[in-house]
């Protein structure tokens, strides 16, 4: 994972090497609906991968709206908005994360860097204290709650 509070884009949370072979919109409304929750998701998070985290928001939404509750689809949705630079509807999306899953580190992670953007320190340290807590061997969640430490 990388962070860095001047570039959005840097906002990224592991790896993929499968490109895909659409952009996302051409969903065929014929599937059923796991497999149409199933390939949205993975379109999404293939998108979002390959570094076109605007196209991967089409299908991450329809995702969402498909599973309302899948803490897993809400985080990457707030990925691609945070690495869009749509700050505040990431900042929903990982809140709702974090409401369906408290144990979710990088949702927490990811809270906590939108409420810093956002000038709400003391709610950016309490998101990412809880984020160290549970991942202490992840640097970029300490050097991100030493950030928002320093800046208070």
């Amino acid at each position: 994972m990388a962070f860095s509070e001047n570039n959005p884009g840097t906002l990224t949370k592991g790896t993929a090497n499968a490109h895909p072979s659409t952009n996302g919109a051409n969903i065929p409304a014929a599937e059923t609906d796991a497999a149409l929750r199933a390939r949205t998701d993975l379109w999404g998070n293939r998108l979002l991968a390959s570094q076109n985290p605007h196209a991967a928001v089409i299908p991450l939404e329809r995702a969402r709206d498909l599973e309302p509750d899948k803490g897993s689809v809400r985080e990457t949705l707030a990925r691609a908005y945070f690495r869009t630079g749509r700050f505040t509807q990431a900042s929903e999306e990982f809140e709702r994360a974090v409401e369906i899953e408290p144990v979710n580190d990088y949702a927490h992670f990811g809270l906590g860097l939108c409420l810093m953007r956002r000038g709400d320190h003391l709610g950016a340290r309490r998101h990412l204290k809880l984020a160290v807590a549970m991942r202490p061997d992840q640097q970029d969640y300490r050097a991100a709650l030493a950030r928002v430490t320093d800046d208070a």
